[in-house]
Formats: structure tokens, sequence, C-alpha cells
């Protein structure tokens, strides 16, 4: 088995290639960004490409697009994707594509080797691979997304619903601007709504509340 590896940090990078070739794995290459994966797979045409969710420039979304580009190229080759938290957005928007030679590990997963290297071999036979935790909010999204957020969450909904401005709802919970910020933001992500030019999130956000 012959694989690609993207990920920006660079111990994880070093740690993933020392233990796949202590296992017998050819690491093909190991890079640090997503432009540079795709360059590696059109050159090496890996078994398996292990792809970073965030990665550089604005570590956001890069590895996800990178994973679907090479679904769309490359539909053979696995693709494992490796994620510091779980973020469901991003494994729908991958397994929407197929469900086959597909995976979606915690980082903290590879620190159980065989179960690591399990999931590495059934991606790249053509199988999948998904941490228990994603199942699980995979899951739980179809239910409601409103179970999503937190109490507190829920609170700042409730008072954007009213119609309240960021210092209204700061005001009626006895809190900071920057804290309804940073509840609006946590909001919006577990909504799944992300930043666009053509729509107003804040409405879209309530209207979700009010549709619960």
């Amino acid at each position: 088995m012959r694989i690609v590896i993207a990920e920006d940090s660079v111990l994880l990078r070093a740690g993933l290639t020392t233990l796949l070739e202590a296992f017998g794995i050819a690491v093909a290459a190991a890079v640090p960004d997503a432009e540079t994966l795709l360059r590696s797979v059109t050159q090496h045409r890996p078994d398996l490409a292990i792809v970073d969710v965030r990665m550089a420039p604005t570590y956001r979304d890069e590895g996800v697009k990178a994973a679907l580009v090479l679904r769309q190229q490359w539909p053979q080759i696995g693709v494992l994707l490796l994620s510091q938290h779980v973020e469901e957005r991003y494994a729908t928007e991958l397994l929407s594509t197929s469900t086959s030679s597909i995976g979606y590990l915690l980082k903290d997963r590879v620190a159980d080797v065989t179960e690591f290297l399990d999931a590495l071999r059934r991606v790249a036979a053509g199988g999948t691979a998904l941490d228990p935790e994603v199942v699980a909010q995979l899951l739980q999204r179809r239910q409601d997304p409103l179970v999503r957020l937190t109490p507190r969450e829920l609170d700042v909904l409730r008072l954007m619903a009213e119609g309240r401005s960021n210092q209204g709802v700061a005001a009626g919970l006895n809190i900071s601007p920057s804290a309804v910020e940073k509840h609006v933001n946590n909001i919006f992500t577990k909504l799944d709504l992300p930043p666009t030019d053509v729509d107003h999130r804040r409405v879209l956000a309530v209207l979700r509340y009010l549709d619960g």
C-alpha cells in the first residue's frame, strides 16, 4: 500500500510517516498543504491519501476541498480525513459524493495504532472508516440541529429571534458583547451556516430556531 500524507503539523506529519513505514507501508509523499497534495497524488497515484481537514492558508476547509477534487478525479484512490474536532458539515459534504473508499477520523484516534492501521487498510480496499463521534453527531444532526446548541447558545438565539441586536442580547443575558459574538459564531457553525455574500446568516439562524 502506498500513501500520500497532507498534514500542516510538522510533528504529526513526521510521526505518521515514521509510524506507517515501521509497519511496511510506503509513504510516497508527506506534504504540508492542499495544493502540494494534489500535485503529489497526480505524480504518485497512491492507494490512499491521508488529509488534514484544515490546512494553510486559511485553515478552514482546504483539506475537504482537496479531498472532493481527489474523489472527482481519482475515485479509485481512498481518502481518509483527519480532524481535531468533529466537523459535521465537512463529513456530510464528503460522504454525499460516495460512501466507498472514504474515512473520517479524529486525530486522537491515531493514538490507537491497531485501530488506525485497520482503518487505513479498510479505506484503501474500498470500504468506509468513520469515527464513532462523527457517526453520533451525524445522526444527531439528522434529528434536529438545534440539539447541538448549548443552553447559553439557545438563550442567545431566543433573544435574536426576538429581534435583539448583539448589544441587546448582552444586556438581556448580562454578558459582554464579545461573549455574545462568540456565541453567535458558534450558533452559525453548529447550524451549518457558513459565511456567504447572498444569505443573511442571522435571519437564517432565527428561521431554524422558529421552525424547531
